[in-house]
């Protein structure tokens, strides 16, 4: 039986087997940043065969807005219909990537996760992994055939992903990691929010301190040392707190809980972030380490 790693991981190897074999995943191609929102033409130069790309801004948010934030979540309805656009089927899993860590592919893995999908992985080390292992590109559009997954909570169930807001976010005695870069934490550098600075409380957790220098998601015991030293863990790497994660807008927050995910550790998103707590003038920020 496959651990909490396998359940959220999957190599570049591993991959090209299960790609030939009888029940192919769906490969989502999930390439944005902030620099460069639209990965539309970097799918069409080179993705994975029979990848298909997946629009953050149009297809994995509700539309922004000062209250909600820069990426709501989207209706479970809007992410179910897009779902089988993208060609998911109940047959079959899904393996996400992108060219940066996973940082942006770990969106669509948590809102399928929230949603009720249960075999919904991340390619580790995204498309330099595949490349690096000898895989294959392909050029072009992709159009797959209509899926016909059915998300449970599109039809009412529970989601399976737990979330918080600002409310929950300002009474919380758990741990609080803000995933963004340290110079957005301190408030020397705020590219797209509202006010500089942190929520209080918050501990500064970089998603990118989850990953190697390649690229990949660091080994299990790294982990668990990293999230032990920012308090998500407890001595020993015992679990137990109250562990939310926030960054921007929602996005990188979920590759931390990928990351808490793959060793066995529940964590809560608050999808609003600092774009919305930023906007409210009535929550305080704080500035500094």
């Amino acid at each position: 039986m496959s651990g909490p790693r396998e359940q959220v991981l999957v190599t570049a190897g591993e991959l090209a087997a299960e790609l030939a074999g009888p029940r192919p995943p769906v490969l989502l191609d999930v390439r944005w940043s902030l620099a460069e929102p639209d990965g539309r033409p970097a799918h069409r130069a080179g993705h994975l065969p029979g990848a298909v790309f997946v629009d953050l801004e149009r297809e994995l948010a509700a539309p922004p807005s000062p209250t909600a934030g820069r990426h709501p979540l989207p209706s479970p309805a809007d992410l179910q219909a897009a779902a089988r656009r993208w060609g998911l089927r109940r047959d079959r899993g899904v393996v996400a990537y992108d060219a940066v860590g996973a940082t942006s592919a770990a969106r669509v893995w948590w809102l399928l996760r929230w949603a009720g999908l249960g075999d919904v992985r991340l390619l580790d080390g995204g498309l330099g992994a595949w490349l690096a292992a000898g895989g294959s590109l392909e050029t072009g559009e992709v159009v797959p055939d209509p899926g016909d997954v059915a998300l449970p909570l599109a039809a009412g169930g529970p989601a399976a992903m737990p979330t918080t807001d600002a409310d929950g976010v300002a009474v919380s005695d758990g741990t609080l990691l803000d995933a963004r870069a340290g110079e957005r934490y301190r408030g020397e550098h705020e590219p797209v929010d509202p006010r500089a600075g942190h929520i209080p409380g918050a501990v500064s957790a970089p998603t990118t301190a989850n990953l190697t220098a390649a690229g990949t998601f660091l080994p299990a015991t790294d982990l668990r040392a990293r999230f032990e030293a920012l308090g998500a863990l407890g001595a020993g790497g015992a679990t137990g707190a109250a562990v939310a994660v926030y960054c921007g807008s929602g996005v990188t927050a979920a590759h931390e809980i990928a990351a808490l995910t793959s060793l066995g550790v529940p964590a809560t998103l608050y999808p609003g972030s600092f774009s919305q707590w930023s906007s409210d003038p009535a929550r305080d920020v704080v500035t500094g380490a």
